[in-house]
């Protein structure tokens, strides 16, 4: 198809990648999956190296050739304009097409959930980030660099915070909780000293402390008090981030899409749902909130759909192949 109209949607997370190659019609050719996107730990042209390949392999999936009318990329580790913009050059230099576009990956999900490019998306899954759009192109977002821009929470987060009242809960410098029994029951030890032992010493790979994240939720729905501090903690971030980006955009005072993505708020825990639509209605009484599980590469395709103003049936049909 070549430069005569396909389209290549790239959604590269910290630990996967979904890549689509689209007709303009919004019809899907071809797709393939891959590994995370990590520019900081292997250099930005090593990363593409590996977009590369599963691009290869979702055009070969196509029978065409890497070689697109535009790339839409929403890449993990693009949190700073520097950031996209090093990339789409990258990107731009490997000459898939003459038009490339590179976001933030949580702009793929944003898009996922809206019917049309404007609204605001919170994302939780690993770490925390928020962003925002309107049809004009204006945009709003945040650093999202973790504490040194500001950030809390994410599961990453969550699970720290865990470990840290749970550690203090049993050697008497904090308020008691069950998270000092539960969490390292989790692994199958007995004491927080013998898991904050094992995750010192590496026992327990760091990758598997975000399991702490579901023990945190399933210890607050049983009432425990310090556990729920936390996820209202976190209600409070999400809301925060939504209410700020609202503002920046001139949607506070008009209804306007709140999208909740990421694995924390997908999963659906009924305290942090409910204390996140508590604080809304009395921060961004307007917003209507939608919870978004669909694949973020949709989103990316429908950036992309939307850079060659494709219209509504064109989208449309992309959805439909997602949902089914």
């Amino acid at each position: 198809m070549g430069v005569n109209g396909g389209l290549l949607a790239v959604d590269a997370g910290n630990s996967k990648t979904d890549v689509a190659v689209l007709a303009p019609d919004g019809t899907v050719l071809g797709a393939a999956r891959g590994g995370g996107f990590q520019p900081p730990l292997v250099g930005v042209a090593a990363a593409v190296d590996g977009l590369a390949e599963i691009a290869g392999r979702a055009a070969a999936d196509a029978g065409v050739p890497l070689s697109f009318a535009h790339v839409t990329a929403c890449l993990a580790n693009a949190d700073l304009p520097v950031e996209e913009a090093a990339l789409e050059r990258e990107l731009t230099g490997r000459g898939w097409s003459a038009s490339v576009r590179v976001h933030n990956d949580t702009f793929a999900i944003l898009r996922a959930g809206l019917d049309e490019p404007r609204g605001v998306a919170v994302v939780c899954g690993a770490g925390v980030n928020c962003v925002g759009m309107t049809p004009d192109g204006r945009t709003a977002r945040f650093p999202a660099l973790g504490k040194i821009s500001g950030d809390w929470g994410g599961g990453g987060g969550l699970s720290d915070e865990a470990m840290w009242f749970g550690a203090r809960a049993e050697d008497g410098r904090g308020e008691p909780t069950e998270l000092a029994r539960a969490l390292p029951a989790h692994f199958g030890l007995d004491t927080m000293y013998a898991l904050i032992e094992a995750v010192h010493l590496g026992r327990i790979p760091h990758a598997r402390r975000h399991e702490l994240t579901p023990v945190l939720f399933r210890v607050a729905a049983e009432g425990d008090p310090v556990a729920l501090s936390l996820v209202h903690r976190m209600a409070e971030e999400v809301v925060a981030l939504s209410t700020v980006a609202l503002r920046r955009l001139g949607l506070l005072d008009e209804e306007a899409p709140v999208v909740l993505g990421g694995s924390v708020l997908a999963a659906r825990h009924p305290q942090l749902d409910a204390r996140i639509l508590e604080l809304l209605a009395e921060r961004a009484p307007k917003a209507v909130v939608r919870f978004v599980t669909a694949p973020p590469v949709l989103g990316a395709g429908l950036l992309a759909l939307d850079e060659r103003g494709a219209g509504p049936a064109a989208a449309e049909r992309l959805r439909a192949h997602y949902a089914g």
